[in-house]
């Protein structure tokens, strides 16, 4: 009789998105299948975060975006319906939560910090706030308050007391701790000639991880520093130089075009992976600081200006000395990378100089990538996010 196959042996896997859709895909590139939830009018789903029990997640879907031509993003967008869904993995169930109360349609997960308790961005009209809420919607509490700014990036301690943001306020992007229930806040870094950014917890707690873009000189936030804290805010310094960090992450072409922050991110032993540039590089999207911004992009496609391209690399915060994990011939632009929970591999994207990314793996200590997927029907893959191990969903669904 064969031996039962233990949980060690079965493949770490990971979520992506492409197309609007969500994907999950083992990292030896075996188990690849699209999830086609069978809900009317939603055009794009995204995993969020995972439940403790490591099989329930929660997805968020948009329904068609309500800002684009003669729309303003900042006025229309947020007019965009949104719901917010529980997914049993094992059970292939899904169930729309927080629809009690509702207080707008635009909700966004922002962080969950208990089974029971979700804090959500909720944008109406008269601006953005975070709310803690029961996962039913119901009992929503202000975690921020209307008009001090819009708070999103939000990370949660290892041991679950504290949250740590970036406010997007009128003084400027700002980093704050706060308790859970956004008492006792603390501002951590703030400065009007400098934008912070996407902190996260080291994973001892002890110390925070942000960006600092210099956009006054750089208004399409191209590129960033990495600055180290205490949640206090004591101990600040920044860890590279040059705005070395690939931070406003722009790839594709007019047809088929993408992006996002990029953040960094932990490893289990305390070090940092980031995008590093390489010198005087140029991405092929041009930001037009000349014009309005009506879409939340306002870049013009300028692939004969680019040049250069950026590299997965591990970064010590106590030195700040690095070692480069990935490099390609000719240049690309590496972004996104996480470890994977068990330490013994790093996920990342990577895009050819105005190219769609797709979906790279590598053992911890760098190079040799292999590529796993080019997305949906090969447009693209993205935001990767790796799955809790220990726990596996049934194969229903396939594509």
């Amino acid at each position: 009789m064969a031996r039962p196959r233990s949980p060690a042996a079965d493949p770490e896997r990971l979520f992506f998105t492409s197309q609007g859709r969500t994907a999950v895909i083992n990292a030896d590139g075996s188990g690849l299948r699209y999830f086609e939830f069978d809900v009317p009018d939603q055009v794009t789903w995204q995993p969020g975060p995972f439940l403790s029990d490591g099989r329930r997640v929660i997805f968020l879907s948009m329904e068609a975006r309500r800002d684009g031509p003669g729309r303003p993003f900042d006025r229309y967008y947020h007019q965009t319906p949104t719901h917010l869904w529980l997914y049993d993995l094992a059970r292939d169930a899904l169930t729309e939560i927080c629809t009690r109360e509702r207080l707008s349609v635009f909700y966004t997960p922002a962080l969950l910090v208990s089974d029971e308790r979700l804090l959500v961005q909720v944008v109406r009209d008269s601006g953005g706030q975070v709310f803690s809420m029961n996962l039913d919607g119901s009992d929503a509490r202000e975690f921020t308050r209307l008009g001090e700014g819009l708070p999103y990036g939000l990370s949660l301690h290892p041991e679950g007391q504290r949250v740590a943001y970036h406010l997007a306020s009128p003084e400027g992007y700002q980093i704050w701790t706060s308790n859970v229930d956004g008492s006792e806040r603390v501002r951590v870094a703030a400065h009007r000639d400098h934008l912070y950014f996407g902190p996260s917890w080291s994973p001892d707690g002890a110390w925070l991880v942000f960006q600092d873009c210099h956009f006054k000189a750089d208004p399409g936030h191209d590129w960033s520093d990495l600055c180290l804290a205490r949640p206090d805010g004591s101990d600040f310094r920044v860890l590279t130089e040059g705005q070395a960090m690939w931070f406003g992450a722009t790839y594709g072409n007019p047809g088929n075009r993408g992006g996002g922050s990029n953040l960094a991110a932990w490893t289990r032993d305390g070090q940092i992976l980031f995008p590093r540039r390489l010198r005087d590089s140029k991405v092929a999207w041009e930001f037009q600081a000349q014009r309005p911004d009506t879409d939340h992009f306002n870049r013009d496609f300028r692939p004969e200006l680019a040049r250069g391209g950026t590299q997965i690399c591990r970064l010590n915060p106590v030195d700040s000395s690095s070692r480069l994990l990935t490099q390609s011939d000719p240049p690309g632009w590496d972004f996104r990378a996480s470890e994977s929970p068990s330490g013994r591999q790093i996920i990342f994207c990577r895009a050819g100089t105005g190219d769609v990314p797709g979906l790279h793996v590598m053992a911890a200590e760098g190079g040799r990538p292999r590529l796993l997927t080019r997305g949906w029907d090969g447009q693209g893959a993205d935001h990767p996010r790796w799955l809790p191990t220990g726990n596996r969903e049934s194969q229903k669904r396939p594509c």
